[in-house]
């Protein structure tokens, strides 16, 4: 083959990046023998897919069972960018001598995308691939996914910052006669959390029924509705458990007092803004069991998981963003990356892209760029990326090689922004 290493690397230890920023990376060969080549090219691309098969048994005329199995699909493009990095598609072939070659590249993000997502039957991914153009012979392929949030300001809706209320009651009937109600009131501060932190949930439950209440369940739930738009348009909706607290037994005749904490792990934030193929929601379900010759109460509400804390609740003024962080149309030329990307730390200097940048445009490699909204709000602490639990089964595409190289886990896992250090608001009292 002639080529012993091929990787790819990114300037952020996590591969994770903020929409409108600037990704800088580079590929490195190792080589054994010259090569000679077309030339060398990358492609960046930002998608959305949706993937499900449904089979279908049906009779025929003959009164036969007939199984049609249905491959629904959807597809959504956010940005192609191709280029070459060494030669062209026309030119003369280049030798490339033996021995180490690294070559660098760059890419603005567009300003506006939806968050990595990595589902059951969906997901919305960024991928950079780098392409060893060989005439006459096999390309070989080098690929690598990374991470892109979609910044979602909780300060920015005032509705995130409404408690979340559920009042339950329930009047047993036994032989004609109705007891007194069992009730539940469950109660959390705000309704918009992000990753890391944790939700502080209050239980009262006054028990004046003559049935024992045996839990209260409350989960919180990824709500996610797929989109295929082939062969026909049609939806499928998964609801899944992320974790759930309990508390109980309650007898009949008892009140009870008690306080519960949910930690969120590092999930996706809400609304994957621009996609239109998959719609992304979260929500608390909570249910009270009751014994089995009577009917569980159960209730929903939802709440927002975002990527910026809510601050500034609690008698802090929130500073408002003299301008808006992101510029409307036709404020800005589509070269220029809405927000540039700055080092850890550094404040956004007009003109500075890259931050301090070390030979070949490189931002010294450490944390992500500083979040676009760092500098809106001084005393929030930096975020801490963790990987999230939902992977994806392979990044390589159908039709790609399977000699293709992959940079990194082949069940690429994007990194989400936690905030475990800001404590949510308490309760009003």
């Amino acid at each position: 083959m002639g080529i012993k290493e091929a990787a790819i690397y990114l300037d952020n230890q996590y591969n994770t990046y903020y929409a409108g920023q600037t990704v800088n990376g580079r590929i490195e060969y190792i080589f054994d023998s010259p090569k000679k080549v077309r030339g060398i090219h990358v492609k960046f691309k930002g998608e959305a897919h949706t993937e499900w098969r449904e089979s279908k048994q049906e009779e025929d005329a003959e009164g036969k069972t007939q199984s049609t199995d249905t491959l629904h699909t959807g597809n959504e493009e956010y940005f192609q960018i191709q280029y070459y990095l060494l030669g062209s598609s026309s030119g003369n072939e280049i030798e490339i001598p033996a021995g180490k070659q690294v070559y660098n590249f760059t890419c603005a993000l567009p300003p506006v995308l939806p968050s990595s997502f990595e589902g059951q039957y969906g997901y919305v991914r960024y991928t950079v691939k780098v392409t060893l153009d060989r005439p006459w012979k096999f390309d070989q392929e080098t690929k690598m996914a990374f991470t892109v949030i979609n910044a979602l300001d909780l300060n920015l809706n005032p509705s995130y910052k409404e408690p979340i209320r559920f009042q339950i009651e329930k009047t047993f009937c036994c032989f004609c006669c109705a007891s007194p109600p069992l009730s539940v009131d469950i109660q959390a501060p705000v309704s918009g959390y992000c990753p890391g932190q944790v939700i502080p949930i209050t239980i009262d439950i006054e028990n004046k029924s003559n049935v024992q209440l045996h839990l209260v369940k409350i989960s919180l739930r990824k709500v996610v509705t797929y989109r295929a738009t082939s062969p026909s348009t049609v939806t499928k909706k998964t609801k899944d458990i992320i974790l759930t607290v309990q508390e109980g037994p309650a007898p009949a005749g008892t009140t009870k007092h008690s306080n519960l904490s949910m930690e969120i792990p590092p999930i996706p934030p809400s609304n994957l803004v621009n996609c239109n193929i998959i719609d992304l929601d979260y929500d608390l379900k909570v249910e009270c069991v009751v014994p089995t010759t009577h009917i569980n109460m159960k209730d929903r509400k939802y709440i927002t998981i975002g990527t910026v804390p809510l601050l500034g609740m609690v008698g802090q003024a929130v500073p408002t963003p003299s301008a808006p962080i992101m510029p409307t149309d036709g404020q800005s030329s589509p070269s220029q990356p809405a927000v540039l990307p700055v080092a850890p730390g550094q404040p956004a200097q007009p003109g500075n892209i890259g931050g301090d940048a070390s030979p070949g445009g490189w931002v010294l490699p450490g944390a992500p760029a500083q979040p676009p909204f760092q500098s809106l709000y001084p005393t929030l602490t930096e975020p801490v990326y963790k990987v999230s639990p939902y992977q994806a089964r392979t990044i390589q595409d159908r039709g790609e090689s399977n000699n293709m190289a992959i940079t990194g886990p082949v069940t690429f896992a994007p990194y989400y922004p936690t905030y475990a250090a800001v404590q949510p608001p308490p309760l009003p009292q």
